[in-house]
């Protein structure tokens, strides 16, 4: 179970807990260990991976370009590392995965091929270009996200999607902190959707322990 309380790349910070980030220290697994290995082992589940830790946290939306990691946040060597241990976690349990999908950002789509080995890039989980949002901005990267956290996967497949923290907490209340926290989501094909659990890197290796 992941707890909050880290400032957020939209901007957000302080001491006390914004709403999503109680309601990320509040979440309760509906699912976990054998029983939640076992159900992702059949699939139609959709896996929205909050990128690896990066060197620092804070909010590069505004200068970053696509294209150019060096205008952006990179994952430090512990990222990396958190990456290479969740796809090792897949490949143990032989969770089976069909779309890897990533932002436009370096340390996303990076997450994203080195777990999975592949990605396609979709700028719709990047962020606007602004730090503080507008309340039309928040209702757009809802508008961007919910469409594909309501997909279902392919027969006996899952999805996976490497984003970021705020178009997360735009689509569902939640703020996913720490980076590298994954929420397990299960739609329901009538365009709604469940979330199921929550894992941080490392737990992953745990599900069939």
């Amino acid at each position: 179970m992941a707890q909050g309380g880290e400032g957020g790349e939209g901007g957000e910070g302080g001491e006390e807990y914004s709403e999503g980030e109680q309601a990320n220290a509040d979440f309760k697994d509906k699912m976990n260990g054998k029983q939640l290995l076992d159900s992702l082992k059949q699939g139609g589940y959709v896996i929205y991976f909050r990128h690896a830790e990066t060197e620092k946290d804070y909010a590069d939306q505004v200068t970053a370009v696509m294209g150019n990691c060096s205008t952006q946040r990179t994952l430090s060597e512990y990222g990396w590392n958190q990456a290479k241990m969740i796809g090792e976690a897949f490949r143990k349990y032989s969770i089976p995965v069909a779309d890897v999908i990533a932002s436009q950002y370096c340390r996303a789509w990076q997450t994203a091929d080195l777990a999975f080995g592949r990605h396609v890039k979709n700028g719709d989980l990047n962020f606007p270009k602004a730090e503080d949002y507008t309340d039309e901005q928040v209702a757009d990267m809802k508008a961007r996200l919910i469409p594909m956290l309501t997909k279902l996967p392919p027969q006996g497949e899952n999805t996976v999607i490497v984003g970021h923290d705020d178009l997360f907490e735009a689509a569902t209340g939640i703020y996913p902190a720490p980076q590298g926290l994954a929420y397990v989501v299960k739609p329901d094909g009538n365009g709604g959707f469940e979330l199921i659990a929550n894992l941080l890197p490392e737990e992953w290796m745990k599900l069939g322990q």
